[in-house]
């Protein structure tokens, strides 16, 4: 019997901290999953970010499933050229995300999905591979990124269209369909100009859609330019289960109200069963009354404190708390407001957790603070 390995993070929350990948093990049947976290440290060049997250997948004799990189477009060049020296040619999704970590380093932090033990598949558009697929036994798996429109000179709406248009032939040439998605992240450059826009297209395109888990896939919107000029650029994890024992289905947050009855069209969260372990997956969640409206609106300390909260009530409704915690990704409105989730962190003895600090729009002006998070434990 295999482990599925989760990344645990050694201190990330400080600016002058990084991830150290010291994984602990969870039990799994057929396969190890392993979720990794790395931030360049003051002073490193971007390449020692990389070479740590290569070293990790050697010794877990592990895969690429997918990358997020979240780094400034300026030293682009520079961050790929380090990807490329240390993990060779590309051939797994990359989602670039434009975000600086507070600490005027051009690399804020890298998230890792990977697998071994397994056979994994990609899935190509034109030259860019935008899937993985794997199997762990009791489901498939398709993990996309980087999938954005096909002609970022059309209006954000139509690339919305061509985005959703560009998920959908690529989860079809995995044998999957937009149905079968449980998670999804989207990062919309500027916005706060059109999140309503946004919300209406997909909420259009989604109208129709028979979800496998019953309800709409979890999900994250921030506001984050991307390295290829468009008006937003999309990830997603599909899942179709092999046996009776996998499962994915919607999880109600117990401190707030389905986002869908304020007009934003995803599930609070979806947790997804298969290989021997439950994995959580947490949307952008940030200050919010049960009632849909913002809450604490200024005071960067009581947004902090009542979004730990929300996302604290939904891991204890599955069982689950902080530690189980294995990719976070915390966003702030002003590096200035970073320090305040560092100290809640600390108070709670929980500056060890995953978490990459960006700095990006949440999708209301007046949201300060907004966490997604991925935990796990076994089934």
């Amino acid at each position: 019997m295999s482990s599925l390995t989760v990344g645990r993070s050694g201190p990330v929350t400080g600016e002058s901290q990084t991830a150290a990948t010291g994984p602990a093990r969870l039990v799994g049947r057929v396969a190890r999953e392993i979720v990794l976290t790395e931030r360049q440290r003051p002073g490193e060049p971007v390449r020692a970010a990389f070479q740590r997250l290569a070293a990790a997948l050697a010794a877990g004799d592990a895969v690429l499933l997918s990358l997020m990189v979240y780094g400034a477009l300026s030293a682009r060049r520079e961050i790929e050229a380090a990807m490329w020296s240390e993990l060779g040619a590309v051939d797994w999704p990359v989602t670039w995300i434009e975000g600086l970590g507070g600490d005027a380093q051009p690399l804020a932090g890298l998230q890792a999905f990977a697998l071994s033990g397994r056979p994994v598949a990609r899935i190509r558009v034109g030259h860019r591979v935008v899937a993985s697929v794997f199997e762990d036994g009791s489901a498939r798996h398709c993990l996309l990124g980087g999938l954005g429109p096909t002609a970022a000179g059309l209006t954000r709406g139509a690339q919305v269209q061509q985005t959703f248009a560009t998920l959908e032939w690529a989860l079809g040439r995995a044998g999957f369909a937009l149905a079968d998605v449980v998670r999804t992240w989207f990062y919309n450059e500027s916005i706060l100009a059109w999140y309503d826009d946004f919300n209406r297209v997909r909420s259009a395109h989604y109208a129709h859609v028979p979800w496998r888990t019953g309800s709409l896939p979890a999900s994250t919107g921030i506001g984050a330019r991307n390295a290829d000029g468009a008006a937003l650029v999309v990830a997603a994890w599909a899942m179709q289960p092999l046996d009776a024992k996998a499962y994915a289905r919607e999880v109600g947050s117990p401190l707030q109200c389905p986002a869908p009855k304020y007009g934003s069209s995803f599930s609070r969260a979806v947790e997804l069963a298969s290989g021997g372990v439950r994995r959580l997956f947490i949307s952008g969640t940030a200050s919010i009354h049960p009632d849909g409206r913002t809450a604490w609106v200024g005071d960067i300390e009581k947004q902090v404190a009542l979004t730990m909260e929300v996302v604290a009530a939904i891991l204890q409704s599955r069982g689950m708390d902080y530690h189980d915690v294995t990719r976070a990704t915390a966003y702030f409105k002003a590096p200035e407001y970073m320090p305040a989730f560092r100290a809640w962190c600390a108070d709670r003895e929980l500056a060890g957790m995953p978490v990459v600090p960006l700095h990006a729009d949440v999708c209301r002006d007046a949201l300060l603070f907004e966490i997604e998070l991925d935990a796990v434990t076994a089934a």
